[in-house]
């Protein structure tokens, strides 16, 4: 392999692919990027066997196919450091690859290509077509309440659903669900549920602009793959049952409380200061027209905020995790909020007003 590149060239792909790589793992080689030239292309791949991202660029001259595997994070961190508008030159050389640019030289050690573990083949047996921007907001709307290493492994991910003409991403972690919704353009005739896993969902948002471009994702029987026009992103699923979610959906709520949302999050902002660093308690007290928000801590400091609101109804008061309720009013981007209440022992459903792509349901605490 013998190349010359620009050094943004080279390292766009390589910056997306590196996100998929494990710095530490059992199998050396997961710790490398496969490099891979094929009719005028270079191709860089990276894997921890769970996800696989795929990123390639277009060469200016034809070079004969080849295929090597690199250290990624300091192959990665050399191109940082080199100047903007360098260029870069590889050649490899037994196990060696020199890497030249100016007046710098690296010689790293490669390992065999043919090592490099690839994800199975397979077809999807469900496509369709989002805008970046489509999934991105189903992704930001929900990623918050996946669980983070639960032993209901199932939890730590999130749930996608194709039911017809409409995708729906939903996550939990058994204290809190986010449901986010968008109807498809065209009907894809067929229902289907899986899991990503989490590291699959961070990954996807850390890749995606928030632009109008289409991309493709499918469906297959373990794996999920979305194919942008700059990468591909391939996935395992996490093999178990989500939990039936409309089982806890609150019914029945009469208490209907609507707020300005950046009022009510600055006033959860600062009582959050003085709430109980472990269980992060905050105790509302509505009335007509107002909601006060108090919190306490074991070194008997306390908090109030009183917030108008629109509400006109009987006395009530609940606890809930402040934590939750600001990732809540964080993810909410409409002028408005709005929470359906029932009693003090009732979970509370939080949306944007005049909103209905997204709902939340936050379990109350005993305080």
């Amino acid at each position: 392999m013998q190349i010359t590149i620009s050094r943004e060239l080279f390292l766009k792909p390589l910056t997306q692919v590196s996100g998929a790589i494990e710095r530490k793992h059992t199998l050396p080689i997961l710790s490398n990027v496969l490099l891979e030239i094929k009719d005028g292309t270079l191709a860089m791949t990276g894997t921890d066997l769970e996800i696989e991202l795929v990123a390639a660029v277009q060469l200016d001259e034809p070079i004969s196919d080849a295929k090597i595997t690199l250290p990624a994070k300091k192959l990665l961190d050399i191109c940082k450091s080199l100047p903007d508008g360098s260029d870069i030159k590889l050649a490899s050389q037994e196990h060696q690859l020199l890497l030249t640019s100016g007046k710098s030289r690296f010689s790293l050690t490669t390992l065999a290509a043919e090592d490099f573990p690839n994800l199975e083949q397979w077809d999807g047996e469900v496509e369709f077509q989002l805008t970046r921007l489509e999934l991105r907001k189903l992704l930001e709307s929900t990623h918050f309440s996946m669980a983070n290493q639960d032993v209901r492994y199932y939890l730590n991910g999130m749930s996608f659903e194709v039911d017809n003409s409409e995708i729906k991403t939903v996550a939990t972690d058994g204290h809190r669900l986010a449901i986010a919704h968008k109807k498809l353009s065209e009907s894809v005739e067929m229902q289907r549920q899986l899991i990503i896993p989490r590291k699959g969902v961070q990954e996807i948002m850390r890749l995606l602009p928030a632009d109008d471009e289409l991309l493709s994702i499918q469906f297959g029987a373990n794996h999920v793959r979305i194919v942008d026009s700059e990468f591909t992103f391939t996935s395992k699923l996490v093999d178990g049952r989500f939990p039936d979610y409309r089982r806890v959906l609150p019914r029945g709520g009469d208490k209907l409380v609507t707020a300005n949302r950046e009022w009510l999050r600055s006033a959860f902002q600062r009582v959050s200061i003085l709430s109980n660093e472990k269980f992060r308690g905050v105790r509302l007290n509505l009335s007509s027209g107002l909601l006060k928000i108090s919190a306490n801590n074991p070194e008997q400091e306390q908090a109030e905020e009183v917030v108008e609101v629109g509400y006109q109804g009987d006395d009530l008061e609940i606890g809930f995790n402040v934590s939750y309720v600001l990732d809540v009013l964080n993810t909410i981007k409409t002028e408005d909020v709005q929470f359906t209440l029932a009693d003090s022992n009732s979970s509370a459903l939080i949306e944007g007003a005049g909103d209905d792509e997204a709902m939340y349901v936050v379990m109350p605490m005993r305080l």
